[in-house]
């Protein structure tokens, strides 16, 4: 079972792109498929929902999503051109109206570039060049709490920009 956190923005955008007519493709890290899993949770979902994909390192977005934008992904992952390169490539590479990127380190340690557990970067990207991006932080290296978090704030951005 999905916590209210996810799914209530789920339904919120689930509403807003189906009055739309408009669709969504996420690539996420650290959130391991927790937004997709919210987004895909709402009943109708094959009407906006393009597809996702769980991206852990930056050499997965290389394989995966290369060539899909002339966005730059960066020199690493967990920062914010990395959050809006996969925001941007996952709906190019999905042909979707938005894209929902993620980044980040859940813990209980840092990661590998020297973020602190309970850090991520969310990105939106979409129609006519809208492109947005929010850093979260915890202070926490509570992993799964991380996870949720991360991915409700991506999903508040992504309602957002919807609004």
């Amino acid at each position: 079972m999905l916590p209210a956190t996810l799914t209530g923005p789920a339904a919120t955008i689930s509403e807003r792109l189906m009055a739309a007519g408009q669709t969504v493709a996420v690539a996420e890290s650290s959130a391991g498929g927790l937004i997709s899993a919210a987004l895909l949770a709402v009943p109708g979902a094959s009407a906006y929902y393009r597809g996702g994909v769980v991206i852990y390192t930056l050499e997965g977005a290389r394989a995966l999503l290369a060539g899909a934008t002339d966005l730059d992904p960066g020199s690493r992952g967990a920062c914010e051109p990395f959050a809006r390169y996969l925001s941007a490539s996952a709906a190019a590479r999905l042909d979707a109206d938005w894209g929902v990127g993620e980044t980040g380190a859940t813990g209980p340690r840092g990661n590998r570039y020297g973020d602190p557990a309970g850090h991520a970067w969310v990105a939106v990207s979409g129609p006519a060049g809208h492109l947005d991006a929010r850093h979260a932080l915890t202070g926490s290296d509570d992993r799964a709490a991380n996870m949720e978090h991360f991915a409700a704030q991506a999903l508040t951005l992504l309602a957002d920009a919807l609004a």
